[in-house]
């Protein structure tokens, strides 16, 4: 028996990440699991630090902050909010990955759902994969949703209708 308490769902604001919160509302609706929605907002004084004025640097940090937290408070509806209990959370961080997989662990979560780009060979080399990386150090299972791809999730109407 699979049980599923709490979904978490990494958001970055992409068309990825959009169908990965999709696919969190319908696992968390499935389950009657709590849905967390994390987006992790880069570290302004870590990354410029140097070439900045450090007096600047706290209300940029905050404006980021501030903005990230909106935009994900919209991506988030009354359903989610009343029957899915969800729970938004902005982090700040230089390592999303990192930060995503202890938000995981520390909210107890028992599946991470995000979207991948993608990228190509030479782009995953010089960047990184966020998803890779939190696939291979959650504790949890990861599902990666790529956009657009297979989708298996339809509306509830062709559902009834294909078992007709």
């Amino acid at each position: 028996m699979i049980a599923l308490k709490h979904v978490l769902v990494a958001t970055d604001f992409s068309d990825a990440s959009d169908a990965a919160l999709e696919y969190g509302r319908q696992f968390a609706r499935m389950f009657g699991a709590t849905l967390h929605v994390i987006h992790v907002v880069e570290n302004v004084m870590a990354r410029f630090a140097a070439d900045a004025y450090p007096v600047l640097l706290p209300d940029l940090q905050r404006e980021v902050e501030e903005a990230g937290e909106k935009r994900l408070l919209s991506q988030l509806t009354p359903e989610d909010s009343v029957q899915l209990h969800a729970v938004p959370v902005v982090r700040t961080s230089t390592s999303p990955a990192a930060t995503i997989v202890d938000y995981a662990r520390e909210a107890d979560v028992d599946l991470v759902i995000m979207g991948t780009h993608g990228r190509g060979a030479v782009a995953k080399l010089l960047m990184g994969s966020v998803a890779e990386r939190v696939v291979r150090t959650a504790t949890c299972p990861v599902l990666t949703v790529r956009h657009p791809e297979h989708d298996f999730i339809v509306p509830d109407a062709l559902v009834s209708t294909a078992r007709a």
